[in-house]
C-alpha cells in the first residue's frame, strides 16, 4: 500500500464500487504487444466503458533510440502530463489502468504515475479478461472526458537504475531479468542487438508472476516465488546489499527488454514487501553497446 493508502491492486468488485461513488476513477487502457496488432484496435473493437485509452510508444516512453534510453525510454514530464490531462486525470484522483498481458503494459503507467508523483493509482488484477468473467460488458463507445488537471512532478519518486548501476547490482544484490527464460539464456532474440543477459542477473519471467487466470498471485505466493529466486524474505539483512539496501530491504532491481515488462516485476515485488528500482534502459540499453559484456546459459554468469 503506498502512503496515499491506495493498494497497487484493484478488484473488479473493488472497481465497480468505485464507480458508482461520487468521484470515480480514471480508466485507462493500455492495451499493447510487441510487433502489434496497435492496442488501439483491441480498445476499438471493445474497451471497458469510460476508458480512454493510452498510448505505449507514444504517452508512456520517448522517442525510441540507442543507447542508455533503450527502446522505451522514460517520457519528457510535459508530454506525460498533458497525456494524463487529455484523458481526464485530476491531481487526487485515482487512476486505474489495465491490459490483456498479465499487467505487463498496465504496470508501466502504474509506475510512471508513481515516478511522477501521483500515488493514487492501481492496476486492475487479471486486467479485460477478470473483467469479462465477472460478466461485465465491453463497450465500443469511446468517451469525452473535460481535460484534467494532473500535474506531473520533476520524477525521481521510484527508484531507477542506470546502466552502470545495474551492472553493479547484478554483482552485489539481486537484478532480475523479468524476459521469457530463453531470451536471458540467449537461445532466441527477436529485436535487440545481442542475444543473453547482464552478467549476474537472475531470470525471473514476468509470466511466473502470475496464476492461471492471468491475475497476479496473491503476495505470499509472490514472495515465496522471489524466495526461490534466492532473495531474503522482508526484514532479512543481505549479505549481498548495496547501496539503497537496509537491514530490512536488500538492494532489488528489474529489467527487461525495454522497461516496459519488467514493471510488472517491480509491482509484483512491491506486493511481496520489496521495494525494487527499475532499469528503464533494460537489454535494449544493454546490448545497444557491443562493450558490455553479454552472459548466456542458464547461470547468472
Amino acid at each position: 500500500m503506498t502512503e496515499s493508502g491506495v493498494r497497487p491492486l484493484i478488484s473488479v468488485a473493488d472497481l465497480q464500487e468505485r464507480l458508482a461513488s461520487d468521484r470515480p476513477p480514471v480508466l485507462l487502457d493500455v492495451r499493447w504487444r510487441l510487433g502489434g496488432p496497435p492496442g488501439i484496435d483491441a480498445y476499438r473493437a471493445g474497451h471497458l466503458p469510460g476508458a480512454a485509452f493510452i498510448d505505449l510508444d507514444t504517452d508512456l516512453a520517448g522517442p525510441a533510440g540507442t543507447g542508455a534510453g533503450g527502446r522505451h525510454p522514460l517520457p519528457e514530464y510535459g508530454v506525460f502530463e498533458t497525456a494524463m490531462r487529455r484523458v481526464g486525470l485530476h491531481d487526487g484522483q485515482l487512476a486505474v489502468a489495465y491490459d490483456d498481458a498479465g499487467a505487463t503494459v498496465a504496470a508501466r503507467l502504474w509506475w510512471l504515475l508513481r515516478y511522477f508523483g501521483h500515488d493514487k493509482v492501481a492496476v486492475l488484477d487479471g486486467g479485460v479478461a477478470a473483467w469479462t468473467a465477472a460478466g461485465q460488458p465491453l463497450t465500443a463507445d469511446t468517451p469525452r472526458p473535460a481535460p484534467g488537471d494532473f500535474t506531473a512532478g520533476p520524477g525521481g519518486h521510484m527508484p531507477v537504475l542506470d546502466d552502470a548501476a545495474a551492472a553493479a547490482l547484478a554483482r552485489s544484490g539481486y537484478l532480475f531479468d523479468a524476459r521469457a527464460a530463453e531470451r536471458y539464456r540467449g537461445e532466441v532474440e527477436p529485436i535487440d542487438p545481442a542475444a543473453g543477459h547482464i552478467p549476474g542477473a537472475i531470470s525471473a519471467p514476468a509470466t511466473g508472476n502470475l496464476a492461471s487466470d492471468g491475475a497476479l498471485l496473491p503476495p505470499a505466493g509472490l514472495r515465496a516465488r522471489f524466495a526461490a529466486l534466492g532473495l531474503p524474505p522482508p526484514g532479512t539483512r543481505s549479505t549481498g546489499e548495496v547501496e539503497g539496501g537496509t537491514a530490512s530491504q536488500p538492494a532489488v532491481g528489474a529489467y527487461c527488454g525495454s522497461g516496459v515488462t519488467a514493471a510488472q516485476e517491480v509491482l509484483a515485488l512491491e506486493l511481496a514487501g520489496q521495494r525494487a528500482a527499475l532499469y528503464v534502459g533494460s537489454w535494449s540499453a544493454w546490448s545497444a553497446d557491443p562493450a558490455r559484456p553479454v552472459a548466456t546459459g542458464r547461470e547468472p554468469g
